[in-house]
């Protein structure tokens, strides 16, 4: 029985792409997409997927509201969060919630298969990203988390 895969993100080209990447795996199905938090927690209580890819930024409910309301409902689903915003803050906010980890979208052909398989074997993906943000930290890049606080204004 192939694993189940709901995928949230408000943008169709986002999730389009997605299910390229996962289409290459026969074991794994994409059972739903939603385009914004609410949907997501009303599609993973119906299908009751194996994990959730879910977006920060989404119209009417974000990511990472959704994320803490899934937690709570201690459904069996793990949750990848999946963002652009990548910051030194973005690993504490997402542990915060209780997500099971995140993919940066830059990074997304490299890392979302291994953090999708980290997850379905009920580990973790947390480590990969943040050794991006240190290197632009070390390299004199602008500081992201201008564009973080703005997407966890809600929480």
């Amino acid at each position: 029985m192939p694993a189940k895969i709901l995928v949230a993100d408000d943008h169709e080209v986002v999730r389009q792409g997605i299910r390229m990447i996962l289409e290459a795996r026969p074991d794994w199905e994409i059972c739903g997409e939603a385009e914004n938090g609410q949907d997501a927690i009303r599609l993973a209580s119906e299908l009751r997927p194996d994990v959730v890819i879910m977006d920060i930024t989404m119209p009417v409910m974000s990511g990472l509201e959704a994320a803490r309301e899934l937690s709570k409902l201690r459904l069996p689903s793990r949750i990848l969060i999946f963002t652009m915003h990548e910051s030194k803050t973005l690993d504490a906010s997402v542990r915060k919630v209780g997500a099971d980890g995140y993919v940066v979208k830059s990074r997304a052909s490299r890392d979302l298969i291994e953090a999708l398989e980290r997850l379905l074997s009920g580990g973790t993906f947390f480590d990969n990203a943040s050794s991006s943000v240190e290197k632009e930290e070390r390299e004199g890049k602008p500081d992201r988390d201008v564009l973080l606080r703005q997407a966890l204004n809600p929480i």
